[in-house]
């Protein structure tokens, strides 16, 4: 490995080219950009106009939704053309100039790199330029893995990054947007904490005690003149649950709910009353509905045999996803009813070494059409594609997501389905969807398209009647 300290080291980057000379990187080069307000940051460069180096309309892409607008930028270097590896084996080395160094040439020097073998991580949010372990130059935004070790440096569309340890040493850029409003939120949380380390209680409103069972079993008292088979385990299916907790220095009534971005507690305090006696009414009223819907008769009205709810789901799917058959089923969840808090439940578990999980649901016919989603997606994965399709589109956002993916697929059976991808700047998702034979017993294309657009509709996963209508191919690959 390398023996150059990184704590001594500075590199010098000394070859800018100037946006206003109209020298651009070429499609997709990864770039030290120099900012207008003297900042530095990095990103691929992606022009409106890709036809010529000579444009510099366009954006300097850092991440999905997390690039700069090239009017902001006022020089770049590129980061591509680089291999330290020889320079970072030699003994006692502490400058690395990175092209040639002029008089009048503009240069700009990094220093105070840290690594992850001293234990030393970015802050969250935070882009850093990067030194990888394979000697080349790259750069990315500090995401820390929410539940394991270490993280990734986020450089591009759909959360392609460079993992920690793919990293040699790291030194911050300048704060941006992202990172200003980070730096502000570990803030407040520091104040919370110190906040909270000692809460006060109020007498009226915690008349009995910091226990929040008590309060669930007087309210579970009220329901239980209601519905003879209410419960506090029916009661904390409403959820969130309620919890006692400190916020802004004093004990409150609150649901909890986690931080994304580092898994500590977010509590919204109630609000709706100021005793004791008033919460308990609220509570009562906060778990009505879901204990007047929890009568075990009706949501095991077929019986406590799952085997009986089991068959009725894969006749539902048999209908339409005519190649599953019964062999499959040990591909997915295994369903059962068993006993959980004293109350029967529908659960399920993936592998025989699993832990059961309750499924919340209300009735029989939910807990069916739980199962009969599963059978559809189990059907899919289990009927290979044997060619694509995919509709070209140009950027389309969806409700805060980037449409990424759309593509029709013919299945082995001669079926089709379609795969929709989205995502925003720090997550995403995909779906496949099976497009039912009652789609093609259409007479025509846009007939087709118009029962095929109950199942996808173009405002919920970016491409609409006005996209799909013109194109032959597509017409074409589902036989029209």
């Amino acid at each position: 490995m390398f023996t150059v300290n990184h704590k001594d080291l500075r590199l010098s980057f000394n070859e800018f080219h100037d946006v206003s000379d109209k020298d651009m990187p070429q499609y997709g080069e990864f770039c030290l950009l120099e900012l207008k307000n003297g900042d530095y940051t990095a990103g691929s460069w992606n022009p409106k106009d890709d036809r010529g180096k000579k444009s510099t309309s366009g954006e300097f892409i850092r991440g999905t939704a997390d690039s700069i607008e090239s009017g902001e930028v006022e020089r770049w270097h590129s980061l591509e053309c680089y291999d330290l590896s020889e320079s970072l084996k030699e003994e006692g080395i502490n400058w690395i100039n990175l092209g040639p160094e002029k008089e009048g040439w503009h240069s700009v020097q990094f220093e105070n790199f840290k690594s992850f073998a001293d234990r030393k991580n970015p802050k969250e949010e935070q882009y850093c330029l990067l030194i990888m372990k394979d000697g080349t130059l790259a750069a990315g935004r500090w995401n820390k893995w929410r539940h394991e070790a270490g993280g990734s440096f986020i450089y591009a569309p759909a959360l392609a990054s460079h993992g920690s340890d793919e990293v040699w040493a790291w030194t911050p850029l300048s704060t941006d947007e992202f990172f200003a409003v980070e730096l502000e939120a570990e803030k407040e949380r520091k104040h919370e904490k110190k906040l909270n380390r000692n809460p006060s209680t109020d007498p009226e409103l915690f008349k009995f005690g910091t226990n929040i069972s008590v309060y669930y079993e007087k309210a579970l008292e009220k329901l239980r003149e209601e519905f003879r088979w209410a419960t506090l385990t029916m009661m904390k299916k409403r959820t969130p649950v309620w919890q006692i907790a400190p916020l802004h220095g004093k004990y409150v009534f609150g649901q909890i709910s986690k931080d994304y971005s580092d898994d500590s507690d977010i509590v919204t305090s109630w609000t709706e009353g100021t005793t004791a006696e008033e919460f308990i009414d609220f509570l009562y009223k906060y778990t009505h509905d879901t204990v007047e819907h929890a009568n075990p008769e009706e949501k095991f009205k077929f019986g406590t045999d799952i085997n009986v709810y089991l068959e009725k789901a894969f006749n539902t799917v048999k209908k339409d996803y005519h190649w599953l058959d019964k062999t499959m089923l040990g591909k997915t969840w295994k369903y059962n009813i068993k006993k959980v808090g004293g109350d029967l439940e529908f659960v399920r578990k993936y592998q025989a070494k699993d832990k059961y999980s309750v499924l919340d649901v209300e009735s029989a016919e939910q807990f069916i059409e739980y199962v009969v989603y599963d059978y559809q997606n189990l059907a899919l994965r289990e009927n290979e594609a044997v060619a694509s399709y995919a509709p070209s589109f140009g950027f389309i956002s969806i409700h805060g997501w980037n449409l990424e993916r759309y593509e029709f697929y013919r299945l082995k059976s001669g079926d089709y389905k379609v795969s929709v991808t989205a995502g925003n700047r720090t997550t995403g998702g995909s779906r496949d969807f099976f497009i039912t034979p009652d789609c093609f017993e259409a007479k025509t294309y846009e007939e087709f398209l118009d029962r095929y657009l109950e199942i996808v509709p173009g405002h919920s996963f970016g491409l609409g009647k006005e996209d799909l209508l013109p194109d032959r191919d597509l017409q074409k690959f589902l036989g029209y």
